[in-house]
């Protein structure tokens, strides 16, 4: 079959095109905040927010409120909980760990008495957070999503020159007038919405993936920092349009996974390019 063709046959399913749509502006959102949490050392913050989504999902599932608003006020309000903890806006490994853990008590609460008293309403649900569903999203959930992740991209843009000089030398950007914790504390609420999206495409499971890896790949890749950021936006839309590809092309491959599989290829590539070079160079 002629690839053009075969493009245009899986966009002729309004799902996929839904799929394609929520999942491109979530990408690029990911790829822009996965970098920062890259470089300002805070991987284990996207890894703590992706359980703090299925508390808060399953605590509005639980108390009979749509599953998004507890995603969005759990995963933004420990966001800026953890900062508030941390120093100058920048949460440490003790205070994410801490919060950490108990998240994942709240996590097992919440669940627990979801099972009990509303899983038989929907039963799918709770794996829906876990795994993501991103080619059961409705048209307006679809538009919602992008619209949401595209303002998110707006602000993570309108921060990140600020955001980068805080994050490089906080020392010279605070004698310089900048607001650095207002600066971190932002950009964790920015991250929180960020990781509630993510969760419904890829799922709380495998939202670190989506985050981390093109980042790092894109580090891997170039010293230069708004190269590297924009190459990790690209890297994470490339991964997510393939993974999508591939999981339509192959229906019994989730589309979560191949999308995460992919992502973490393109770090694979990035390291072993990046172990080869000085061998080239020498």
């Amino acid at each position: 079959m002629n690839p053009l063709a075969g493009i245009a046959h899986m966009l002729g399913h309004p799902f996929v095109r839904y799929a394609f749509v929520a999942g491109s502006a979530v990408a690029v959102a990911a790829g822009l905040a996965g970098y920062f949490l890259v470089l300002r050392s805070q991987v284990f913050t996207a890894d703590a927010l992706s359980h703090v989504a299925v508390a808060g999902a399953m605590a509005a599932l639980a108390f009979g409120v749509d599953a998004r608003l507890g995603l969005f006020v759990a995963t933004v309000a420990v966001a800026l909980g953890m900062g508030l903890l941390g120093p100058r806006g920048r949460p440490d490994d003790v205070v994410i760990g801490s919060v950490f853990a108990w998240i994942l008590g709240l996590g097992v609460l919440f669940l627990t008495l979801y099972t009990r008293s509303r899983s038989t309403s929907n039963s799918t649900a709770g794996v829906t957070v876990l795994f993501g569903s991103v080619f059961g999203l409705s048209r307006s959930h679809a538009l919602a999503a992008a619209g949401i992740s595209a303002a998110t991209v707006g602000l993570l843009l309108l921060i990140a020159r600020p955001l980068l000089f805080a994050t490089i030398d906080e020392e010279v950007a605070r004698s310089r007038g900048l607001p650095v914790t207002a600066l971190g504390l932002g950009f964790l609420a920015l991250a929180g919405v960020t990781a509630a999206e993510a969760t419904q495409v890829v799922g709380a499971l495998l939202l670190l993936g989506l985050v981390a890896a093109p980042a790092g790949a894109a580090q891997r890749l170039t010293t230069r920092p708004f190269r590297a950021m924009w190459l990790s936006a690209v890297l994470a839309l490339g991964a997510m349009w393939a993974g999508l590809a591939l999981s339509y092309a192959a229906p019994k491959l989730p589309p979560s996974f191949a999308v995460i599989a992919i992502a973490a290829g393109f770090y694979l590539l990035a390291a072993l390019g990046a172990e080869l070079r000085p061998q080239r160079e020498r």
